[in-house]
């Protein structure tokens, strides 16, 4: 029996029909759509076009379906997404976690470790071999999202007004987004920015986009650039380096899994932490996310059809 598997970022969702052996059978795409940041409405636009599309392939309905959702990580959460699912009307067993926890699952299945998360927004989330969960960041733009493409691109931004206003050393990142904005000086940037903010130009997402005009000027030696995007890499060590510490991971075998769109935008924020994240703990090995985090979502709906998924566990020592 076919089940489900769904990845919704803030950038893209992603929606895999799959067997009981995790073949995949259809494979869909669509918009972004946080639950904090895009709302409810738009997440139930967003589930009922990706699923109608990916079932158009399935002879029968699904079992079982598993939603990974940025911004969905509380009880008050879980019961919007049930609500959006009831309405939506399919009859299948429904998981609802954070879209780490399918990324995880997709990268090193039911064993202990840590993922980083750095797209739009950014994350670090682990389970250890007991099954206890924590997490760090995932707070969304407004109150973090430290290292995050969203978080770059703003910094980018605000280096270039203040070299306009003379507080910041002058850097090759003005021309680029200027160039990128279609103005001719900063000045002009605060219409852009203030008055179309409610617009898809200036959205999370497209202000994460300006991200890979940070990794040009870095290799093109600018200082500023290299300034942001190293602040980015110790936050998203830091995050990694509080989950590790409150699982108690340091000194066991476990997997550091980067995953995000960032990390292929921002090739030089991979590389870093490639090369950092070993110096957390002796025990700990880093890869990267080459699947699809829907992968995941899958793997968790067909355990739920086996007679339920093993979820990991916030304690409150630990979340």
């Amino acid at each position: 029996m076919p089940v489900l598997g769904i990845d919704v970022g803030g950038s893209k969702t992603v929606c895999l029909l799959a067997d009981e052996r995790e073949r995949i059978l259809a494979k869909c795409r669509d918009a972004g759509a946080n639950l904090q940041g895009a709302g409810e409405l738009a997440l139930e636009k967003v589930l009922h076009d990706v699923m109608e599309r990916t079932l158009q392939h399935a002879e029968t309905p699904p079992t079982a379906i598993c939603l990974g959702i940025a911004g969905v990580d509380r009880p008050a959460d879980e019961t919007v997404v049930r609500s959006i699912m009831s309405r939506i009307g399919y009859k299948a067993r429904i998981l609802v976690v954070n879209d780490a926890l399918v990324a995880l699952q997709a990268g090193v299945r039911d064993d202990p470790g840590i993922v980083i998360v750095s797209g739009t927004g950014s994350i670090a989330y682990g389970r250890n071999a007991e099954g206890d969960a924590s997490r760090a960041g995932g707070w969304g733009h407004v109150l973090g999202d430290e290292g995050s493409g969203y978080w770059i691109g703003r910094l980018a931004l605000r280096a270039v007004v203040r070299h306009a206003d003379g507080r910041g050393r002058a850097t090759s990142l003005t021309p680029m987004l200027l160039r990128h904005f279609g103005v001719q000086k900063a000045s002009e940037l605060i219409d852009k920015v203030y008055r179309d903010i409610r617009d898809e130009d200036m959205s999370p997402p497209a202000i994460a986009s300006l991200a890979r005009y940070v990794q040009q000027a870095r290799d093109d030696s600018d200082p500023v650039a290299a300034g942001i995007l190293n602040r980015a890499a110790d936050e998203l060590m830091a995050a990694g380096a509080a989950v590790m510490t409150r699982l108690d991971l340091k000194d066991t075998p476990f997997t550091f899994l980067l995953a995000g769109g960032m990390f292929h935008a921002v090739p030089w924020l991979r590389d870093q932490l490639q090369l950092l994240l070993p110096s957390l703990s002796a025990g700990c090995t880093v890869a990267r996310l080459e699947q699809e985090a829907a992968l995941g979502a899958v793997r968790l709906a067909i355990a739920e059809t086996r007679g339920g998924a093993r979820l990991p566990v916030y304690r409150s020592n630990l979340a």
